[in-house]
């Protein structure tokens, strides 16, 4: 798919959750009547009312199995193509609609979640959007309202290790996700989202540092420079500002931001979206600071007219200028203020290509 493509044009898809609510009253349907409803409707947040087609149906001794498969739009989503099952059984009277992790559906196993230990890694929302579902069913055949709703997803587990699910304490598979039931394509809420969820976890296990990086280079160049636990490691990717803002109403004593000089110079140029997409780095800034560290008016103009920031960085370092240092500093003070008010202690490394540390603006308070 071209990423250049207009927004407008790209297609939306649908979230797990709303997967798994689709394929759960369709189970719901045929543990009562024996039939399942396809292509089958539900309700979503927003009074929305999508119907989802049936890729697997079947009755089994003591319930129902009925599946969708996920079609998440035109969004690189890890989870686009899978299969989302639910298996609804009969439950204790009085009970409601309870919750289990199928084949492929993770279970929390690390406090900072917004579900207890031990349960299912099925969210609120899509709980509530299944059980929802389920009313809807129950209300319109007269069945009973208290079942066991168990979701499963093939192959999840394996997919789940391209998430950040190990990380955050989700073991055994991935997470039914999705707070509107829609996918929004390059909205990249599941992604801020599990930053969320990182920090979380962090200050639910009393860390008092944690490292937002940009990429796998700084995050393991970050690591081995203070020792950080993999907990205390967050990948921020190009969401400085979905962590940052996060951080100022969740704060943590310590927050290193880490990176490479393309991504830290725009940083350091006042963007907190550090994608390709909000543009290029700009040299002619670049080429500012060169002159700032003390370079020639000659190596600026080399610097304006460079490639690649990287490029910028070396022709520096060949004048022993402390370019990537100055970078650090103006990219800590658009880091601060995002962090404002916080009362965190923040800092920025700049590393290169090969994990190198080449530039810095140490730990300061925020103001």
């Amino acid at each position: 798919m071209d990423a250049t493509r207009p927004r407008e044009t790209l297609r939306r898809g649908w979230t797990t959750g709303a997967c798994a609510a689709a394929a759960a009253k369709a189970a719901y349907a045929a543990l009562v009547t024996g039939l399942f409803p396809d292509p089958v409707e539900i309700p979503l947040p927003s009074g929305a009312r999508p119907a989802f087609a049936l890729a697997r149906t079947g009755l089994v001794e003591d319930g129902a199995t009925a599946g969708v498969v996920k079609d998440a739009g035109d969004d690189p989503d890890v989870t686009h193509g899978v299969l989302v099952l639910a298996t609804v059984r009969r439950g204790s009277p009085g009970s409601g609609v309870a919750f289990r992790a199928g084949p492929g559906v993770g279970t929390v196993t690390r406090a900072g979640l917004p579900l207890p230990v031990g349960e299912p890694a099925i969210n609120p929302m899509p709980r509530r959007m299944i059980a929802a579902a389920i009313a809807e069913a129950a209300m319109g055949l007269g069945g009973p309202p208290d079942v066991v709703v168990e979701i499963a997803i093939p192959g999840g587990e394996a997919l789940a290790q391209k998430t950040l699910n190990p990380r955050l304490g989700i073991l055994g598979g991935l997470s039914v996700l999705g707070t509107t039931g829609v996918v929004v394509p390059y909205s990249c809420a599941a992604w801020i989202d599990s930053i969320h969820r990182g920090i979380d976890v962090a200050r639910a296990g009393a860390l008092d540092h944690v490292a937002g990086a940009t990429g796998s280079t700084s995050e393991e160049a970050v690591a081995r420079l203070h020792g950080l636990p993999p907990q205390a490691l967050i990948d921020m990717g190009d969401f400085a500002g979905g962590m940052l803002k996060y951080l100022r109403r969740h704060p943590v004593p310590r927050v290193t931001i880490a990176g490479g000089i393309a991504k830290m110079a725009k940083l350091g140029h006042g963007l907190l979206d550090l994608h390709s997409r909000s543009g290029p780095v700009d040299l002619a800034w670049l080429a500012e600071r060169v002159t700032e560290a003390g370079g020639a008016p000659d190596l600026a103009r080399q610097a304006a007219g460079a490639n690649t920031a990287l490029e910028v960085l070396r022709l520096a370092q060949g004048r022993d200028l402390p370019l990537a240092d100055l970078v650090a500093r103006y990219a800590w003070e658009t880091a601060a203020r995002a962090l404002s008010a916080s009362g965190s202690a923040l800092e920025v490394v700049v590393f290169d290509r090969e994990g190198g540390l080449v530039g810095r603006a140490p730990f300061h308070p925020v103001g």
